[in-house]
């Protein structure tokens, strides 16, 4: 077996990660909110041997539409229920850094953390869209360098909490009395340009010591934040080129944090169609393709783009210079569109061909072919140096996960390259990364301790 292994998530999205899975025949579009679907997802994942299970989250109704299954249940709470009827796999679920407070997250996350014993990982994100922020009291949304500016102080405020408590702070004393050692729970007392804290967090020290930070951004300020914080980044790429080019900035920008590298992770989205037969699997990507509503792929377009493109007729080509530019864009969509006007200007696509492509998994690579081609996908990007892993987003749940797990894993294993067995019992463990001291584990920590009683 190679020294270097490869990590994989599976993205659990209901139906599949293509816009119109859920009009599949054989789709689950039923079972949309039906928790023991998503457990069984996960148990499949586990047994396959994958790194975690990946939840997305936006707190609104996203792209309110009557075209796409949109309404999707808070992640945390699925992952506390999964929890509960797996052993090993990660529960890596998203929240926003821009719409929560730091102590309740904090809380959040360390109880699943806990519930679980040591699988949690949370997805960073600042949330860009402005029909969320008013659901949340916000007449407008904050500026992308000011949501990076709050994310920051967010996660140091959040990292204070959960290590708060030092590891042996609790005493469990029946003798004396003492449940915890006062000296070893430290009042944080934060108090930032967005936060006032007090503290401590109101839990013992959960046993990753931290859950694991995931993070999604490939803006400028995303890239950034990752660099100095993320322990696995989720990332979309079309071409090896690209992705490796991302994999080595942010390799650097982590040295120069003072980081090793090794301990951040890259993991492209991968959305593989599966066939026994290359030909099989195009079928099968076309089938679904003409499953979509083309005004659905539309709005999602214009809106990555934030021009119109009702003028274009659905079967002419995209003129290039319509994805040139990001002067009305969004800073988050500035990396997307970029993907976009890659394929623009790479394949010269009609608009029906790039609906398509975007349909699938919305600019993260999607592939059709045989088990062994996708395999052969998977070890050029990981030996190549464009990925650490792949974020796997099957478009049809969940029969092409089975395929993925059932026909792709074996030769990646065979390969030396993927494990057989669990080797640990922690997401932490699964990825390669040290379980984190507490920053007051030093006598001259930099908070209050918790008065005695």
């Amino acid at each position: 077996m190679s020294d270097r292994q490869l990590s994989l998530n599976a993205f659990l999205h209901d139906t599949g990660h293509h816009e119109a899975s859920w009009r599949h025949p054989d789709s689950s579009v039923e079972r949309a909110h039906d928790i023991d679907f998503y457990i069984e997802l996960a148990q499949k994942a586990e047994a396959a041997k994958f790194d975690g299970i990946f939840f997305a989250d936006i707190p609104g109704l996203w792209a309110a539409t009557p075209f796409r299954p949109t309404a999707h249940l808070e992640p945390i709470t699925r992952l506390a229920a999964i929890a509960a009827r797996t052993e090993r796999i990660g529960l890596i679920a998203t929240a926003s850094t821009t719409f929560y407070e730091p102590y309740n997250l904090a809380r959040l996350f360390s109880g699943l953390d806990t519930l679980s014993r040591g699988r949690a990982g949370w997805n960073i994100v600042t949330t860009q869209s402005e029909a969320v922020a008013r659901n949340f009291s916000l007449k407008e949304l904050p500026g992308s360098e000011e949501r990076y500016v709050r994310a920051q102080e967010f996660l140091d405020v959040v990292t204070k909490l959960w290590d708060s408590w030092e590891d042996d702070a609790v005493l469990a004393d029946r003798e004396s009395g003492h449940y915890f050692d006062p000296d070893k729970v430290h009042a944080i007392k934060h108090v930032g340009k967005h936060f006032q804290v007090e503290g401590a967090l109101a839990a013992p020290r959960s046993p990753q010591g931290r859950p694991v930070y995931v993070q999604a951004g490939s803006s400028n300020d995303g890239r950034v934040f990752a660099a100095r914080n993320a322990e696995a980044i989720f990332t979309a790429h079309q071409t090896l080129g690209d992705a490796k080019a991302f994999h080595d900035d942010i390799k650097t920008r982590a040295r120069q944090f003072g980081r090793n590298p090794d301990h951040v992770k890259i993991l492209p989205g991968i959305s593989p169609f599966l066939g026994d037969t290359e030909s099989e699997a195009k079928d099968l990507q076309q089938y679904v393709n003409s499953l979509t509503v083309p005004a659905y792929g539309l709005g999602q377009l214009e809106g990555l783009a934030g021009i119109s493109l009702r003028h274009l007729e659905l079967d002419e080509v995209v003129p290039t210079e319509f994805f040139a530019g990001s002067g009305n864009v969004l800073d988050n969509n500035r990396s997307r569109l970029q993907v976009v006007a890659n394929i623009v200007e790479r394949d010269r696509p009609t608009l029906r061909q790039l609906l398509h492509r975007l349909a699938g998994a919305r600019g993260h690579n999607v592939v059709a072919g045989t088990p062994l081609q996708v395999a052969d996908i998977i070890s050029d990007w990981f030996h190549g140096g464009a990925a650490d892993g792949f974020n796997v987003m099957p478009p049809l749940y969940p029969q092409l996960l089975d395929a993925f797990t059932e026909q792709v894993v074996p030769i990646l294993q065979d390969r030396g390259i993927f494990r057989t067995e669990y080797a640990g019992s922690t997401l932490r463990e699964h990825y390669g990364l040290p379980r984190p001291d507490s920053i007051y584990s030093d006598a001259g920590g930099p908070a209050a301790t918790v008065a005695s009683a």
